[in-house]
């Protein structure tokens, strides 16, 4: 199973958002690297949800439940059908940024990408960041 980041701005829609909808297709993406992302994917694979914009937090973890197909609104470009697991303690970006095992984590090095994979021992690093508030 492979781990991701996928962002959304809190405004537009929210971790509530999707617990409340029970799932959500996640589309709209507009980037080339964040759609050989999407398209990476596989179903079972889970991704921290992660405000961007105002809270800059990760703050659950989502579940694929189907891998990419045409995105509905443009079948140029892809989308994902994802549903909650769980919340999370939230996760800051200056929590991430100050953990030295984070440091190579994508979302540090190309912070403007929607959707990025996370390596295992990221994935750990940040749930015991979590667990620890």
């Amino acid at each position: 199973m492979a781990h991701w980041l996928m962002k959304s701005e809190p405004e537009s829609f929210s971790w509530s958002d999707l617990v409340r909808d029970g799932g959500t297709e996640w589309d709209g993406v507009r980037n080339n690297a964040a759609r050989l992302h999407l398209k990476a994917m596989k179903k079972g694979d889970e991704a921290f949800f992660y405000h961007s914009m105002s809270d800059k937090a990760v703050v659950g973890i989502m579940r694929v439940v189907r891998e990419a197909q045409p995105d509905p609104k443009d079948p140029d470009w892809v989308s994902v059908r994802v549903k909650p697991v769980r919340p999370i303690a939230p996760v800051t970006l200056a929590d991430i940024k100050a953990d030295p095992r984070l440091s190579a984590m994508e979302l540090i090095r190309q912070s403007r990408l929607s959707v990025a994979p996370v390596r295992d021992e990221e994935w750990n690093v940040v749930l015991e960041l979590a667990r620890d508030r």
